[in-house]
């Protein structure tokens, strides 16, 4: 064991994480011959090759699946016990985020975090990449985003994930709706024709409501973005269901007018997705933090 040390616990974690040498290097400010070592020395120590290479990246051996949690959770441990020791001062540092957010996130959530930079962190600014939600944990891992919102549940052992809110829904029509008022019930909304938003958003309570209710065939279009949501209805008779921060921002800036649904949407549980606490740098954990606070 006397070759076996935390630097080696660290560098296993992130290649399991990052499935890449380059990212892990990165992470730990080394070079790759340094990680390349470092992964020799703990092949030697289990036995096995733990990592095989492949066109699309590392990919753990079965060995390397059952020490990551053991391991991992170790990790974790000792950096939360040596955490007082990092620091960052918002107030005065200057830093740069990346983030990845939906059509909706840059609606709704990033006008609040932008709002309460001046007074937090002056010195802090961000820079909001389009969220794909297939390619986003990967993107953490090599080290190009900070981290990302998202309302589908990621089980990914490379990311950890911080609960924002829980989100529901409302209905919106055009604010001269023919038929539609104010107050509608369920024989109303089914004689309605519908939009919906189809896509990787993790907003599919919606759909799926409708489809309970057996009132997929009301259906005549379907988009890939929220954002064109009020363009569509604005102007017409179409009827959408809309996440509730967002429908609000809509009905102030469109001629549309909102309605609570009379029936059931499972809500959506709006997360933020980082880097595990010991990948993360002092500023990254104050990031974490900031939108928790701001968001949550």
């Amino acid at each position: 064991m006397r070759d076996f040390d935390l630097n080696l616990v660290r560098t296993f974690v992130l290649l399991y994480e990052t499935r890449s040498v380059t990212a892990t290097a990165e992470s730990l400010h080394v070079t790759q011959p340094t990680i390349s070592y470092s992964l020799q020395k703990l092949r030697r120590r289990f036995s096995d090759e733990l990592f095989r290479r492949t066109g699309s990246g590392l990919v753990p051996t079965t060995t390397a699946r059952a020490l990551y949690e053991p391991l991992h959770s170790a990790l974790s441990g000792i950096e939360t016990a040596v955490s007082g020791a990092w620091s960052f001062d918002p107030s005065t540092a200057r830093a740069a985020f990346t983030l990845c957010l939906s059509d909706l996130g840059e609606i709704s959530l990033l006008p609040r975090l932008i709002a309460a930079l001046p007074s937090r962190a002056p010195g802090v600014t961000l820079t909001v990449r389009p969220l794909d939600v297939d390619r986003a944990a990967d993107q953490l891992g090599r080290g190009e985003i900070d981290a990302f919102i998202a309302s589908p549940l990621i089980s990914s052992q490379r990311v950890a994930r911080v609960p924002l809110f829980s989100e529901g829904y409302l209905g919106m029509v055009a604010f001269d709706h023919p038929r539609l008022g104010s107050r509608v019930d369920f024989a109303a909304l089914a004689a309605e024709r519908h939009v919906t938003v189809f896509g990787p958003t993790g907003h599919d309570g919606p759909r799926r409501a409708l489809e309970a209710h057996g009132l997929l065939d009301r259906v005549v279009l379907e988009v890939t973005r929220f954002a064109a949501l009020p363009y569509l209805v604005q102007d017409g008779e179409l009827v959408a269901m809309v996440p509730r921060l967002v429908a609000e921002v809509f009905a102030a800036e469109h001629r549309v007018r909102l309605f609570d649904l009379p029936m059931d949407v499972e809500p959506a549980q709006v997360s933020v997705y980082t880097r595990h606490t010991h990948a993360r740098s002092p500023a990254q954990h104050w990031l974490v933090t900031f939108m928790r606070e701001v968001l949550g």
